[in-house]
């Protein structure tokens, strides 16, 4: 599924126009980007829970020529399924 899939479904469950679900959709994922940019969680019970992990810097290798290349510390986004969404799917 895609976003405009996404918007479609939002809007025909929701009974709103596929512009309010667009906006609707557009701001959950701006305010979950925020939060994490921010260094905040955000924890969704039965859903699941965004954070933010920070990665440390270390060395790889360039698969093509096996030169050593340096891979910068960085912080990476991660999300962990919750009870609810795990059982749903299963």
């Amino acid at each position: 599924m895609n976003k405009n899939e996404l918007v479609s479904a939002v809007a025909e469950k929701a009974g709103l126009s596929k512009a309010d679900a667009s906006s609707a959709v557009d701001a959950v994922f701006e305010t979950i980007q925020g939060e994490l940019k921010n260094g905040g969680d955000i924890r969704l019970v039965g859903f699941g829970n965004f954070s933010v992990t920070r990665r440390e810097a270390s060395k790889g290798r360039n698969p093509s020529t096996g030169a050593e290349v340096d891979i910068p510390a960085r912080n990476v986004p991660k999300f962990t399924a919750g009870k609810g969404l795990k059982d749903a799917v299963n």
